[in-house]
């Protein structure tokens, strides 16, 4: 039994964890299914379709995750945070496929799966997420999670090394939870004082999106929970529980996910829109604990399938919508129905071919320039 703890947490020290890349696997099929319902689809993409919007949510909480635990180790190798590492690597990872994507989006009118996109600068600038009408300005709306993503890439290591500097790193934790309520308090806030108003117009569904759904500071649970996650990583009392429990948390996440998908199952209600966040992201984190874990199912053996859609997942989500688009257009041309499932495999195989497509032409150059500039940047 201790030869097996000893296993475990060799396994969990490696950079790489195997058990992230099934849920991040899942995240995307998610989130597929879920933009698939605006498209011409199969019913039963209906009936459970809807669950994708959590899709985005799991990515957050592995974003939390992976990028506080990659912070908490440069702190423990170096004592400090090296900003122009850090920022070069999210840099060469984040901008070139996202910006080629701007491109087709703004100079390809027809990769454009609604009528109209907010403006370039909000792309640009990452703020798309504040203000976005999603009803008239709905375009590559999908961005919006990107948005919420790179503020946070700003963020985080910003308040780390104040905290170092201040010699109050300790105190993460209870700022973490601090920040888990003040997002639940600032959704309180806006549904009432926002989004309540209109419960009985037709301006609800923008309103909501608007106030409650894409702004940052009612969103972050998630990432939230997965810094919190990441900070309790570094114990090795944490470490020892959840070897001790992998498959337990493994469980008890699925049930907490079950749970919280009948709580949300309208997911525009007062109690979804104030709770059902919070409640998917603690879910979600129990899950992601249970991955992690040297001795659980999910970490022990990788899978060739989940990943290569987790190494994809990034580029088939900036893509996909745009790629479905074009696709059904092209199937309607020559009379092959969309709404069946030989289209919905079609769209699927498209979205791959293009993930493939950024992967060799657009992240493999971008990572070799990456690589370089980290090079230099570690001889200095």
């Amino acid at each position: 039994m201790v030869n097996r703890y000893i296993i475990a947490e060799k396994r969990m020290e490696k950079e790489k964890f195997v058990g992230l890349d099934h849920l991040r696997a899942v995240a995307i099929l998610l989130v597929f299914l879920y933009h698939y319902q605006m498209f011409e689809h199969p019913a039963w993409i209906d009936t459970v379709g809807w669950i994708g919007w959590t899709g985005v949510d799991l990515f957050f909480v592995l974003s939390g995750f992976l990028i506080s635990n990659q912070l908490f180790q440069e702190i423990h190798t170096h004592g400090t945070i090296r900003l122009k590492i850090f920022f070069t690597k999210r840099f060469f990872r984040i901008i070139p496929p996202y910006v080629f994507t701007l491109l087709l989006y703004f100079c390809l009118p027809a990769f454009r799966e609604r009528e109209a996109l907010p403006p370039l600068w909000k792309f640009l600038s990452f703020t798309q997420n504040y203000g976005l009408d999603v009803i008239n300005k709905g375009t590559f709306s999908h961005a919006w999670s990107l948005c919420i993503e790179e503020q946070f890439y700003l963020a985080l290591p910003v308040l780390l090394l104040l905290l170092i500097r201040l010699k109050q790193i300790k105190y993460l934790k209870i700022i973490i939870v601090l920040l888990i309520i003040s997002t639940f308090l600032l959704r309180v806030f806006s549904w009432n004082e926002s989004v309540l108003p209109f419960l009985e117009t037709p301006d609800f569904w923008k309103k909501w999106y608007m106030n409650i759904y894409y702004p940052t500071h009612t969103r972050l649970d998630g990432l939230s929970i997965g810094v919190l996650i990441g900070a309790m990583f570094q114990s090795a009392t944490f470490k020892a529980m959840i070897n001790r429990n992998g498959n337990l948390l493994v469980f008890i996440g699925i049930i907490a996910i079950t749970f919280s998908l009948w709580f949300c199952r309208d997911a525009y209600s007062q109690q979804a829109s104030l709770f059902g966040f919070s409640l998917v992201a603690v879910s979600y984190g129990i899950l992601v604990t249970g991955a992690i874990s040297g001795t659980s199912f999910m970490s022990r053996k990788s899978n060739m399938i989940t990943a290569q859609l987790a190494a994809l997942s990034y580029s088939l989500y900036l893509s996909h919508k745009g790629v479905i688009h074009l696709v059904q257009l092209f199937l309607e041309k020559i009379k092959i129905p969309a709404s069946y499932m030989p289209g919905l495999l079609i769209c699927f195989t498209c979205c791959i071919l293009a993930g493939l497509f950024y992967r060799y032409c657009i992240e493999k150059p971008s990572a070799t320039i990456k690589n370089k500039i980290l090079n230099k940047l570690n001889r200095n």
